[in-house]
């Protein structure tokens, strides 16, 4: 436990823009990781939709994200970014909680600033920046190992139309953003900001910016979700129309890598020495 906080912390410092790609199961884990990503990404969103069928207004909880993000940093040798949401309601969860990430072996999580039940219809707006600061100190604290990135998330500029909290500013962001580094926040992330509000962000804040979306030139790296899920779902639903429309479907069971990507050989190497030990049959 800990590599692949500190791998991730070296990535951040070679200032060397890098994708974090999306990683809802511990499959499509190995999939980025064997394509050639650096490090893996699993979103709040991502991981309640498909592993819940559940909004992301709050109500996907931090047990159910650490029990699946958990499962996909155990299948990788590359660091993992996890979307933390609030990280619960209290300071004390905020504490606890980083610690069960940390524990799970995921290598860096995202805070946010809303107020639950975010992304809904309820307009919760914001955290007083003092409260959002006492969250990020909280996890601070409770960091064991040095190397765990923490990032604040800030939605001042994810506003109504996205369901977000935010009311626009600029300004305000960059406020937010400067107050949540005081805090100890080792990086920033500000969903629904243009190119051009975050490279005056980026210009703007004492700590790294990464994106959550399309990469921006500037930036620190990318947090890249929602291109793999939705299209397994996609996928998904046209077979399935198509197999209850027609009765039949016709593909090609073939996945690249797939004895790699489960570790087939492993594992018939592990059984095939127990069984010949055991003068027990092999093929």
């Amino acid at each position: 436990m800990g590599d692949q906080s500190w791998q991730l912390r070296a990535l951040i410092d070679s200032r060397q823009h890098f994708i974090a790609a999306d990683a809802y199961s511990a499959l499509t884990g190995r999939i980025v990781e064997r394509v050639g990503f650096k490090a893996a990404y699993i979103g709040g969103h991502a991981c309640g939709a498909f592993h819940y069928a559940v909004p992301d207004n709050g109500i996907f909880s931090q047990v159910e994200q650490i029990e699946q993000a958990g499962r996909v940093a155990a299948a990788l040798d590359i660091p993992l970014i996890a979307d933390a949401d609030t990280l619960g309601e209290t300071v004390a969860d905020a504490f606890h909680f980083t610690r069960r990430y940390e524990q799970a072996g995921i290598a860096g999580i995202h805070v946010e600033d809303e107020v639950n039940p975010k992304h809904s219809s309820f307009a919760g707006g914001l955290l007083p920046i003092a409260d959002m600061q006492a969250r990020l100190e909280a996890c601070v604290k409770a960091r064991r190992d040095p190397a765990f990135v923490i990032i604040g998330r800030c939605d001042e500029l994810f506003g109504p139309r996205h369901r977000g909290g935010g009311a626009l500013s600029l300004a305000e962001a960059i406020r937010r953003g400067r107050a949540y580094a005081e805090a100890g926040a080792d990086a920033l992330v500000y969903p629904g900001a243009s190119a051009e509000m975050t490279a005056e962000l980026v210009r703007s804040v004492p700590v790294p910016v990464c994106v959550l979306g399309p990469s921006i030139p500037g930036t620190a790296f990318t947090l890249s979700t929602g291109w793999g899920w939705i299209g397994a779902a996609q996928l998904h639903w046209q077979r399935a129309r198509t197999l209850f429309e027609t009765g039949r479907i016709d593909i090609d069971p073939a996945i690249d890598a797939k004895e790699q990507l489960i570790e087939q050989d492993l594992y018939d190497q592990l059984i095939g020495e127990w069984a010949r030990k055991t003068g027990r049959p092999t093929r």
